[in-house]
């Protein structure tokens, strides 16, 4: 069952990457046309740097879940690896727990902040782009955070009990 769950979360993180670097590339594609525009042309994107803010989110959060399956984020191991294998087994199930816990309360909220965004009609300053589309963009994009963090829950409790 952790296979089958690991290799679902791998598909559906690759997929969301796949979103995440759109999003840097419209970043890119947004900047240079704005900076020639304005330096060639003497015209400027309208709304550039609300479509730049927005692409960033879409480009972080969209990038989270594989970036915790590679194992690309910052982790403190120098003092760690000098305990031994229970005692780290424990430490990463209750960080990976902490870690779940704060990722599905931030989806929960930003569900919320969503419906606000909508209900309020809360939009960016410029470009007049509608806030909510994002916030429940990322509240998606963290469903596979979750999830990898709740197979390294199940790793970690199954490391503890077969030690």
């Amino acid at each position: 069952m952790l296979g089958r769950l690991e290799r679902f979360n791998r598909l559906l993180s690759e997929w969301f990457e796949w979103v995440g670097l759109a999003g840097m590339l419209l970043v890119m594609v947004i900047t240079c046309v704005d900076v020639v525009g304005a330096k060639v042309f003497l015209w400027r994107l309208l709304g550039a740097i609300d479509m730049v803010m927005l692409s960033q989110i879409v480009a972080t959060a969209f990038a989270g879940g594989m970036t915790l399956i590679l194992k690309r984020h910052i982790q403190v191991e120098f003092l760690f690896q000098l305990f031994p294998g229970r005692v780290q087994a424990v430490v990463d199930s209750l960080i990976s727990l902490i870690g779940f816990l704060f990722f599905g309360v931030t989806i929960w909220r930003l569900c919320v902040l969503g419906h606000n965004f909508y209900v309020s009609g809360d939009y960016s300053a410029t470009a007049r782009i509608p806030h909510y589309p994002f916030a429940y963009g990322i509240a998606l994009a963290f469903i596979p955070i979750c999830l990898v963090l709740l197979a390294e829950i199940i790793q970690s409790i199954g490391r503890i009990v077969k030690r």
